[in-house]
């Protein structure tokens, strides 16, 4: 044989399997989870019905509306914190409401106070509680300055603060049966608001606290870092930019965080964390 030949060994053929297909995989579609949502002072919880043309089918909005608007606008305001979350509480059995599986609470402002109360009184009642709290634009419940609440309540100065804080529409102020609406329900409450005390420090929240933040809002980051000692779970706090309506300013960027947040848990995590944008 020449020296400088290479022997070709040839690789013996594997035999053929009859059936033997390559397994195709399909991604796992999440399971549904029912989003309850309370609103900020002065509003209806239809405040967030415009996300359901951006937010996937699997996660469903619950809004959980307050006495004396949208479909609940035949019944009197309510202006007392405790007997508000008490009435909320008994809503979340309603039919049209009841968490069919995982559920999580979800509330902006004045909202997010309301979500938290909730949270506590159903487990108080030995109630199924909700799988994370998502808390918006909002101070921790010990951080709350009830006082700012307590000042006049006249037109002229909701009026102000409703332009103060942004995020109500131009057609609201043109409108004069709007506008008598949405001041009569924002005085209502911010009495809600001026009736909240809070109790003496109890055994946290055992579900994880998500805080969304407005880079702009006038809430100090202390007040929004003090959510933490309000659960015994995973705490996060996510800034957006805007002012206290951030959500709105935002509204593409919170959407995705709260997808990202929720898909976890929809596909059996124990708890989502909200990603910040």
């Amino acid at each position: 044989m020449d020296g400088g030949a290479v022997r070709c060994r040839r690789r013996p053929r594997r035999p053929w399997r009859r059936g033997r297909r390559r397994a195709v995989t399909s991604p796992a579609v999440p399971s549904p989870i029912d989003l309850l949502l309370l609103p900020c002072a002065g509003a209806s919880a239809t405040m967030y019905l415009r996300w359901r043309r951006s937010l996937p089918a699997w996660i469903r909005l619950v809004p959980l509306e307050l006495p004396g608007r949208g479909a609940r606008h035949g019944e009197p305001f309510v202006e007392d914190y405790d007997v508000l979350v008490g009435q909320l509480c008994d809503a979340v059995d309603a039919p049209a409401v009841a968490p069919t599986g995982r559920y999580v609470l979800l509330g902006h402002s004045m909202g997010a106070l309301l979500a938290h109360g909730l949270a506590r009184r159903l487990r108080e009642r030995s109630r199924p509680l909700p799988d994370a709290l998502i808390v918006s634009a909002s101070a921790a419940p010990a951080m709350r300055e009830s006082i700012r609440f307590q000042g006049p309540l006249d037109d002229a100065s909701l009026i102000a603060d409703l332009r103060r804080q942004g995020g109500t529409p131009d057609a609201v102020f043109e409108n004069p049966e709007l506008l008598r609406m949405t001041l009569d329900a924002l005085a209502a409450d911010y009495r809600v608001c001026a009736s909240f005390r809070h109790e003496a420090p109890g055994v946290p929240l055992p579900m994880p606290v998500h805080v969304l933040a407005g880079r702009a809002d006038a809430i100090p980051p202390a007040s929004l870092a003090a959510w933490a000692a309000e659960t015994t779970g995973r705490f996060t706090l996510d800034w957006f930019d805007g002012g206290h309506f951030f959500i709105r300013q935002q509204e593409s960027l919170v959407l995705a965080a709260l997808e990202r947040a929720l898909r976890p848990l929809a596909s059996g995590a124990s708890h989502a964390g909200v990603v910040a944008a």
